[in-house]
């Protein structure tokens, strides 16, 4: 059964918090004006602007303000303010079935995949969606208007989103799983591993070499992740192909995908607007949906809110 967080209304309260790598404060007032027009009251952890080099602060400080994100009464969602590195570090400090029973909505992405993973293991939706740093560019419209949708609840794709590309043609169903690949593969051979099995999964990344985008595919491949998948959902490896490797020399990503993944037979797109592309869409994980690779569109089949 799916724990689901509830549904925002304006006068909620969001906090957003840094779990992961550091930003200023300048970076985040967008998002605090997009939130505060749509009725909510955003505040910021105690420790959202600390920084100890690529770190918000130490783990325990990181862990102490999203424990007190989701335990403190007054807050009713917590949102990243950004990803980078750090939020696996976490996992000795903080208790995830008390996350799981805050029923508190969790949204980020990129580093924040390590948090999404451990806490749909256990059940619970979670939302992969643009944090404060994301939204610092400016995004088209149909970006704002699927996280709008997340926060209330309601069908986060919009019907101006456009579809991705088919690689692989089928129909899957299943709970969507997954994120940032990197990050999908540091779990493999920990208690907080990855489950794609009856799933459909989610890969994206940014800024990884092309051999290193094939050696994760292969490592999902050796680990068995991929092969039970009920389908895969495919963003973007934004900057793999103009960060070749002179040394070792490269292909394109989408060549790599096709070689590894197409032959498993499983439906799969690429090109679907998530992740660190220009323009995401705001994807509820842990729910079930239909993933249609021949039109190239994913339809959720329950809302993701209580």
């Amino acid at each position: 059964m799916t724990i689901k967080p509830n549904a925002l209304k304006p006068g909620d309260t969001i906090r957003i918090v840094t779990p992961a790598s550091p930003l200023v404060p300048e970076k985040t007032e967008f998002m605090k004006g997009l939130l505060e027009k749509e009725g909510y009251r955003v505040e910021f952890s105690k420790h959202c602007f600390d920084s100890d080099r690529y770190l918000a602060g130490a783990d325990e400080t990181r862990a102490a303000d999203l424990m007190d994100a989701f335990l403190h009464p007054s807050v009713n969602a917590v949102l990243c303010s950004r990803g980078g590195y750090g939020c696996a570090r976490l996992f000795p400090h903080i208790d995830l079935d008390a996350i799981v029973s805050s029923r508190k909505m969790l949204l980020g992405f990129s580093d924040v995949t390590t948090l999404h993973i451990a806490l749909n293991n256990r059940g619970f939706a979670t939302v992969h969606a643009p944090m404060a740093l994301t939204l610092v560019a400016p995004r088209e419209e149909y970006v704002y208007d699927s996280f709008r949708a997340a926060l209330r609840g309601d069908n986060p794709i919009p019907n101006q989103a456009p579809s991705a590309e088919t690689v692989v043609g089928g129909i899957g169903e299943g709970k969507l799983v997954g994120g940032c690949m990197c990050l999908v593969c540091d779990t493999i051979g920990t208690p907080n591993a990855i489950d794609a099995d009856g799933r459909i999964i989610i890969l994206e990344d940014v800024d990884e070499n092309p051999h290193r985008v094939d050696a994760m595919l292969t490592h999902l491949l050796n680990a068995g992740v991929v092969q039970k998948a009920a389908g895969i959902l495919v963003g973007e490896m934004t900057g793999t192909d103009s960060k070749m490797d002179e040394g070792i020399g490269g292909k394109p990503w989408k060549e790599i995908f096709r070689d590894r993944l197409a032959p498993l037979g499983i439906p799969m797109v690429w090109d679907f607007p998530f992740g660190h592309n220009k323009n995401m869409l705001s994807l509820p994980l842990g729910v079930e949906v239909r993933l249609d690779s021949d039109a190239g569109t994913l339809e959720y089949l329950e809302s993701h809110c209580a």
